[in-house]
């Protein structure tokens, strides 16, 4: 370890506290945890449940889904050719997929008050013994 090690390493006391990655959590109250968590688990699960529901309808020519939606467009007088609904099935599928994972990665980073420092952040040595 050289002097300049030294020195940055007493500077980063003063600077918020990052993990490795630079991930941050954010404190909150148990019961705030709690209903985070429920939420964001149920809104990812049911999102990438919905997306591979349009990702099957993009793919498949008989899928309920994928005749709803037409029915609907020919009851507006609007006709679509299947590439097009396919490719606009696929994107809607892709994204509520990806709505499900950033709803899940933003949960995952609140904890509540009383946990343990996730493993990333643990840079002090354990009090167990």
């Amino acid at each position: 370890m050289t002097d300049s090690d030294a020195t940055s390493r007493t500077g980063d006391a003063d600077q918020p506290r990052r993990g490795r990655r630079g991930r941050r959590d954010i404190v909150v109250p148990m019961r705030l945890y709690k209903t985070i968590t429920v939420f964001s688990t149920l809104i990812a699960v049911v999102s990438v449940v919905l997306g591979f529901v349009f990702l099957d309808a993009a793919t498949l020519q008989v899928s309920a889904l994928r005749a709803v939606i037409s029915n609907a467009f020919s009851a507006l007088g609007l006709s679509i050719s299947n590439g097009l609904l396919s490719t606009g099935l696929a994107v809607v599928g892709l994204a509520v997929i990806a709505f499900g994972t950033f709803v899940y990665i933003l949960g995952t980073r609140f904890r509540a008050q009383g946990m343990g420092k996730s493993q990333e952040d643990s840079g002090e040595d354990s009090n167990n013994g």
